[in-house]
């Protein structure tokens, strides 16, 4: 009994001696992930430490068990503030601080970085015997209440003095299915307790197997919890607004967009400024697909802005969108078509074989010098001659309606020569 009692103040002796190893681990800064970039991926997550004997032996000049806690710690510290509910377990321990095989450190409950430290500070030392498979099964009462997915952390060195930790795995496995992820974090590098770390998360099928040497950076660190605990949200066609929000996916680089991740539409005619030829449309207004407004007699006129719509193809318009053919304009006292007005019919004949239903009328007038009755008959006249150069050119009769006014509808003064000049004409108007 004495010799039993000898071998165990021993072996606690020597696991003091090199969980007191001073070797640094060097210096961490986590990294920090921008807000609104992230979203956590698990709803829970349960970290089972080993604190058992074999946890004090070194690895790389320094206690095994230092390089755990280190990683634990550098976890907490690099996790970003996440609405999720965290746990931390422990089995083995040093007999100063626990007779338990495992220990419920922390949680399960709303996630603390201050709360998980605090449940890390209480597993100090290692000692006692490893229990690894008690451990995971303690895991799955600690689980009972959690809701939604679950990432289980091992941290351990692999060795095992238990029955079955991968049949325990594979319980945790059955009880949770899914919503559950297995991740091993090797200690040291023993090949048995590799394997058997391995297998472990081959039963939890959708998690992986780390070394803690590979993770102690705080680069390192920053990718495991990214793999593990993170949703990194991605904005696909590089506008700003993650795809998850974005309700324009696809916007061509360098396009201004809204909250909402769709290009602007200044002018709110329903099309892109970027496809906008026509910016600044006013309210209401109807446009086509690269944002111009209507125009449809195609008399380069607006729509909304023409004051005679359906202009004859072809047509001449002034800013109105209203034909402007210019009147044929004669001499004193005659009805001859001067060879200045032949620009203006032949226009008009254009438009006529342009526009087969288009019918026209002819109005005839004079200045006020002379009867009424003469004048009369002058614009008639001046209205026939329009006419029969007309249907010289083509034009068939049926469709020209010819009426001479005299004097009574001037345009200018009959009391200057340049007033009575203008009103010697015949006007061409289209009949609608």
């Amino acid at each position: 009994m004495s010799f039993l009692v000898f071998g165990l103040l021993g072996a606690f002796l020597v696991g003091c001696a090199a969980q007191n190893m001073q070797t640094p681990l060097g210096s961490f800064s986590p990294k920090t992930y921008p807000t609104g970039h992230y979203a956590s991926k698990v709803d829970n997550f349960l970290v089972i430490l080993d604190a058992s004997s074999s946890m004090a032996e070194p690895h790389g000049g320094r206690a095994k068990f230092t390089v755990a806690r280190a990683v634990a710690d550098r976890l907490n510290r690099t996790l970003p503030d996440l609405k999720i509910k965290g746990a931390l377990s422990s089995f083995g321990h040093s007999p100063m601080l626990s007779r338990e095989k495992t220990q419920l450190a922390y949680g399960l409950t709303d996630y603390m970085g201050s709360g998980f430290k605090g449940g890390l500070d209480k597993v100090s030392r290692a000692g006692g015997t490893t229990p690894m498979t008690a451990a995971l099964l303690a895991g799955i009462q600690d689980l009972s209440g959690a809701a939604g997915k679950i990432a289980v952390i091992l941290i351990s060195d692999g060795k095992s003095t238990d029955s079955s930790p991968v049949a325990a795995a594979r319980m945790m496995k059955e009880k949770f299915g899914d919503r559950l992820c297995i991740y091993t974090v090797q200690v040291g590098d023993d090949p048995a307790g590799k394997s058997t770390l391995d297998q472990v998360v081959k039963a939890g099928d959708c998690g992986f197997a780390v070394n803690a040497d590979d993770i102690l950076s705080a680069g390192a660190m920053a990718d495991y919890v990214e793999k593990v605990f993170l949703t990194r949200y991605i904005d696909s066609d590089g506008d700003g607004v993650f795809d998850y929000m974005d309700k324009c996916p696809g916007t061509p680089a360098g396009v201004k967009v809204d909250a909402d991740g769709c290009p602007l539409d200044t002018d709110g005619d329903g099309v892109y400024d970027y496809l906008d030829k026509c910016p600044g449309t006013p309210a209401g207004v109807k446009v086509d697909s690269v944002g111009c407004p209507l125009d449809t007699d195609g008399d380069g006129v607006y729509d909304y802005m023409d004051k005679c719509p359906g202009t004859p193809s072809g047509a001449k318009v002034n800013s109105d969108g209203c034909w402007v053919l210019g009147d044929v304009l004669f001499d004193f006292d005659k009805s001859v078509i001067k060879p200045a007005a032949s620009n203006i019919l032949d226009n008009a004949v254009m438009v006529l074989k342009n526009n087969p239903d288009l019918r026209v009328e002819l109005g005839g007038h004079t200045d006020s010098i002379g009867t009424e009755s003469y004048n009369m008959g002058l614009s008639q006249r001046r209205v026939n001659a329009v006419k029969a150069y007309l249907v010289q050119a083509g034009i068939a009769e049926s469709r020209l309606m010819a009426q001479g006014y005299g004097e009574v509808k001037p345009v200018a003064t009959n009391k200057t020569s340049d007033g009575r000049a203008l009103n010697r004409r015949v006007e061409i108007m289209p009949i609608r």
